[in-house]
């Protein structure tokens, strides 16, 4: 009865009639032959539909990959290795300030100095901050040379290294401990227009500082914290996106609340938009408090 090799007689149900075991076999096989038909033809459609992409992939340069997830520090130490010994012509670099250790430092050390021997172009961004850091000034001081320049700007995003337009390097978590290298050239070029932006908005490093007051007693960093405290930001974030400790960032509110004789947080941030420091025709906002 399992393998349908009987069957009830349909004249007698007490009677069972036996059934030829060809019979009985191929209605066994008919089911799993129909489903092994069905896989034939989705195997089919599937090698069809991939087929272009396998092309593509054949292409050259078979090895290069648009994005790589680079996770844990030595393997993003290894890919920039890599990526600033094959550099020939330029690195843009973005360094946001945040304490680095000594071992970082002498690693950066180690891995420029090749870089200018063979005579590359080293353009680096830093906050404004980067100006009272003895171990950043430090580290560029080992490098006076007319090919390496340094400049700096109140604001900076992130960190990002991008070599000879073809390769750029993001973090991806707050830790460093991931990130991506992209090799897409449209990304790379994207990421050189916002250097290039941020470039030509920032203080070469040699120049003075740019904390000067203007005339109304307002520096340029009480204005770039003006700016992030009317839009909501705090105190924690103002201070990493300006590349100061909260301590520094909190005197900083301090002396533009006295300059603009606020007595309350809330009515600090009023009295900024009642000041007027903020609109576009302000000198600090044109860059005019630079040096």
């Amino acid at each position: 009865m399992e393998f349908a090799l009987l069957h009830p007689d349909p004249d007698d149900a007490s009677w069972l009639r036996p059934v030829a075991p060809s019979v009985a076999l191929a209605q066994r096989l008919s089911p799993i032959e129909h489903e092994i038909t069905q896989r034939r033809r989705l195997s089919i459609e599937l090698a069809e539909a991939f087929e272009p992409f396998m092309t593509l992939s054949a292409q050259a340069p078979a090895t290069t990959h648009s994005i790589t997830v680079l996770e844990g520090i030595d393997r993003i130490n290894a890919a920039l290795d890599l990526a600033t010994a094959q550099c020939t012509t330029e690195m843009l670099t973005v360094q946001p300030m945040r304490r680095r250790p000594e071992h970082t430092l002498a690693q950066g050390l180690e891995r420029d100095r090749p870089l200018i021997e063979r005579g590359c172009r080293i353009r680096t961004l830093y906050q404004h901050t980067a100006r009272y850091s003895p171990e950043t000034l430090a580290y560029v001081a080992q490098f006076a040379s007319g090919k390496v320049e340094y400049r700096t700007i109140d604001e900076l995003v992130e960190r990002l290294i991008i070599c000879d337009e073809t390769v750029a390097f993001i973090p991806t978590r707050d830790d460093g401990t991931v990130a991506l290298e992209l090799r897409h050239p449209g990304m790379v070029r994207y990421l050189i227009k916002v250097f290039e932006f941020m470039w030509g908005r920032a203080v070469p490093l040699s120049t003075g500082a740019p904390y000067e007051t203007d005339t109304d007693g307002i520096t340029e960093i009480q204005h770039s914290i003006a700016k992030l405290l009317v839009e909501g930001h705090v105190d924690e974030a103002i201070a990493r996106r300006l590349g100061m400790n909260v301590r520094t960032c909190r005197a900083h509110i301090a002396k533009l609340a006295t300059a603009l004789g606020s007595g309350s947080r809330a009515q600090l941030g009023f009295l900024i938009a009642q000041s007027g420091i903020l609109k576009p025709d302000h000198p600090m906002s044109r860059g005019e408090g630079h040096p």
